[in-house]
């Protein structure tokens, strides 16, 4: 076997690994993959000879091709809006829509959301020891930290990951399965299932910018509707099929959000009260939407 088939049988050995880590740390499917084909284009420039641990290596590559589109985005998002020459939310034209649904399930699209609120060097430690057991000691280098200063950026990441301890776990595990049974019921268009978990006088607050489908005499006006019987069967019909969603606290409260590529369009803000949802408040504005602390439910 020569040099090169022996390079292409390894790169394919640590491909699905190395796919995996891009897409956590830039949560894009097209990124990641743009990532994963500069760590092979570099390999082909170098000696691999002198490669010592070839998987070490490529997720070494890979991390600092990450850690500098993170950093590259988040010059962009601090340009002046007239100043970017791509808009944002535009799908490349090699975008696989269907892939990236898949993919952000199976992550959990919260997770993304959060890691987006991180600093550049904050996600990586945050995704290399947590998610992918990488030690302190290796991934120093690649941020340029002692691993002591390392390890406390994988802290203060965690604390953003999973929120402030506002509540115990055991309250926080009740919220859970309220908010899953919620989606479970949306989501298969199962009104009764619903209706069990909404108080029976619960109200839907949907402010303007969430009101796609409104009538043109009531648009940028907000609407609240009363009483679970009024509007649940109508929630349904707008959410069966739902993708890109998933449970999540808000500002501290169990609620889902709507992320599709893992950037935050929508939340559903949820008050609850012996078990059951007794206000839904439908978020889209984009300002409010920056503001909300998103963390793990």
């Amino acid at each position: 076997m020569d040099q090169q088939t022996w390079l292409n049988e390894r790169f394919e050995e640590n491909r699905a690994r190395l796919h995996a880590v891009a897409y956590r740390m830039l949560g894009s499917l097209s990124e990641a993959e743009d990532a994963v084909q500069e760590a092979w284009l570099r390999l082909n420039r170098i000696d691999s000879n002198t490669i010592e641990n070839l998987r070490g290596w490529l997720t070494t590559v890979v991390s600092r091709v990450c850690l500098d589109m993170l950093r590259s985005r988040k010059l962009r998002r601090e340009e002046p809006i007239e100043q970017r020459t791509e808009p944002s939310g535009v799908l490349r034209k090699d975008a696989d829509p269907e892939g990236e649904a898949m993919l952000a399930d199976s992550v959990g699209v919260a997770l993304l959301v959060v890691l987006d609120t991180l600093t550049p060097a904050e996600r990586l430690v945050f995704v290399l020891h947590d998610l992918f057991a990488m030690t302190f000691d290796e991934i120093g280098p690649i941020v340029k930290r002692s691993p002591a200063a390392t390890k406390q950026l994988a802290s203060r990441a965690r604390r953003r990951v999973r929120g402030s301890p506002t509540s115990s776990n055991a309250n926080r595990a009740r919220q859970r399965e309220v908010v899953d049974a919620f989606l479970r019921a949306a989501r298969e268009g199962d009104l009764e299932g619903l209706l069990a978990v909404l108080d029976p006088e619960a109200i839907i607050h949907i402010e303007a910018a969430a009101r796609i489908d409104a009538p043109p005499e009531e648009k940028g006006k907000a609407r609240e509707l009363k009483g679970a019987a009024t509007w649940a069967k109508q929630f349904i019909a707008l959410a069966r099929g739902f993708r890109f969603v998933q449970p999540a606290l808000i500002d501290g409260s169990p609620g889902l959000i709507f992320a599709p590529q893992g950037k935050l369009a929508k939340t559903l803000i949820f008050t609850l009260a012996n078990a059951k949802v007794t206000r839904v408040e439908v978020v889209a504005d984009p300002a409010r939407l920056r503001a909300f602390d998103v963390a793990m439910l």
